[in-house]
């Protein structure tokens, strides 16, 4: 805090006074990068695509914990959770990192009015005083909007009540004829908008965060929005396992598992729910898409537009019974890779990268493109060149892990190393020792479903011998 606040004094009384450009900060929870910009046609997302026509697309980012709450850590805090110590959904940033620079408290620290509306970090007040301007606004619509659904929930909290037994509602709903902002989305927008509509009276510089909650679980919407898609269309993905040989890898999907449609102990759903929960989750994600309409459309319409950077990201991937499995928690593709578009009025847009990075690289992005002074030592780089040169030859690998139990070991860390070509993922205990447990690698280029561990094919053995040295790397910060 002495130490930012010393070197705001100090550009100030030097005569630092370049224009600092707004952030319009826009996160998406349990987003997968299959909109339709990212090349899935079945995905009615017509907002999103619109932002990636006037900025940077980026085609293979990946996230450094599959769970919101540790994604996010790392992401607000440009840090790898080797150093956020935050590993699950709900130990928030601030309880493990009481003396980190987060990204809101850095803009902060340089002038900006910065707000957290929505769902930002998974804690609702975390960061706060220390990163954000005002108490961070969050839950300002309802959950469910239909008689049935609420009912159900209600039932649904007595029975947790009374047995101990993390119990939700059902694991969809289509709302009807219900406005948008019925549900915490449609609410989130209408906060934003309204706190846009007070920038733009003001000069001081903005880092407005927006957190939008869909698709995550339930996946519920307006009629509308489900009304988009034909489910008969809806092809069941193939339930072929990840890998093969390692039983403790999988996501477990026991998030699905507390609603109350689905039963606790099932291991596999049929293709009628299957279908019926992809649905919901499409019109989750065309619902949130109008919402990040409405945002930018108050941005456009408050002529903000023109000095405001605008960023977009998913905090992890989601399985949709892809390799049979549901939610997030692993290390594999499905789980690690998101969403990222980044457009800055300063920058060419209309553009999209197949450069590896990391949300870890958002601080120092941001910080970069805004005219803020990049902090040290942050884990991520400025992404600036890349939006300058989309071919730019950029990392060698990125990384992402998660903490699983082998049976007779105990808690194992993963490390994840995905390449151009391969994705290397190594096991190990999670004690003094460190001791290699097992090792997958999956080369993505002769097998692009991901179905075959390869790590014992002699043609590697160069490759793996590299791949680890990146994989130690990853809890150092240094650029691989």
């Amino acid at each position: 805090m002495i130490r930012s606040t010393l070197l705001l004094a100090a550009l100030t009384a030097s005569g630092f006074s370049a224009e600092k450009l707004n952030v319009l900060f826009i996160a998406v929870d349990d987003l997968r990068p299959e909109l339709n910009c990212y090349g899935n046609k079945d995905i009615h997302s017509p907002n999103i695509d619109a932002l990636a026509a006037r900025g940077t697309l980026f085609e293979r980012t990946y996230c450094q914990v599959a769970v919101c709450g540790a994604s996010r850590a790392s992401l607000m805090t440009g840090l790898r959770p080797q150093s956020t110590r935050c590993w699950n959904f709900k130990t928030p940033m601030r309880e493990m990192n009481p003396d980190a620079l987060s990204m809101p408290q850095h803009f902060k620290e340089h002038g900006y009015t910065t707000l957290s509306i929505g769902k930002i970090y998974h804690a609702s007040n975390d960061d706060f005083p220390q990163g954000w301007s005002e108490k961070p606004l969050r839950g300002m619509g309802a959950q469910y909007a239909s008689p049935a659904g609420i009912a159900e929930a209600k039932k649904a909290s007595r029975i947790q009540r009374a047995t101990g037994v993390r119990t939700r509602g059902p694991s969809i709903e289509n709302g009807g004829k219900v406005s948008d902002d019925a549900y915490n989305d449609g609410m989130t927008a209408k906060t934003a908008i309204e706190r846009l509509k007070k920038f733009a009276a003001t000069d001081k510089p903005f880092f407005l965060a927006v957190g939008f909650t869909k698709p995550h679980l339930p996946f519920n919407a307006p009629a509308k929005y489900w009304d988009l898609y034909d489910r008969s269309k809806i092809k069941v993905p193939s339930r072929d396992k990840v890998i093969d040989g390692l039983s403790y890898d999988g996501s477990g999907w026991g998030e699905l598992k507390n609603y109350s449609d689905i039963a606790l102990k099932t291991k596999k759903l049929d293709d009628a729910k299957t279908r019926e929960l992809i649905h919901g989750y499409r019109a989750s994600v065309s619902y949130m898409d109008a919402q990040v309409g409405r945002v930018i459309n108050a941005l456009e319409t408050s002529g903000l537009v023109q000095n405001t950077i605008i960023v977009l990201w998913g905090d992890h991937g989601y399985y949709l019974g892809d390799y049979g499995e549901w939610c997030k928690h692993t290390t594999y593709e499905v789980a690690a890779k998101v969403p990222l578009i980044i457009a800055s009025p300063q920058l060419k847009g209309g553009q999209r990268t197949s450069a590896l990075t990391e949300l870890v690289d958002l601080f120092p992005t941001l910080c970069d493109l805004s005219g803020v002074p990049v902090p040290t030592p942050l884990h991520g780089v400025s992404l600036k060149p890349v939006i300058q040169d989309p071919e730019i030859k950029w990392k060698e690998g990125v990384f992402s892990q998660y903490f699983k139990n082998k049976p007779k070991v105990g808690k194992v860390l993963g490390t994840s190393v995905r390449t151009g070509r391969y994705r290397y993922t190594e096991w190990r205990k999670k004690d003094h020792t460190g001791t290699l447990e097992d090792i997958t690698l999956i080369d993505l280029e002769a097998d692009p479903k991901a179905t075959k561990n390869v790590a014992a094919d002699p043609v590697h053995k160069e490759f793996l011998k590299r791949l680890g040295e990146l994989a130690k790397k990853s809890g150092t910060g240094i650029k691989p």
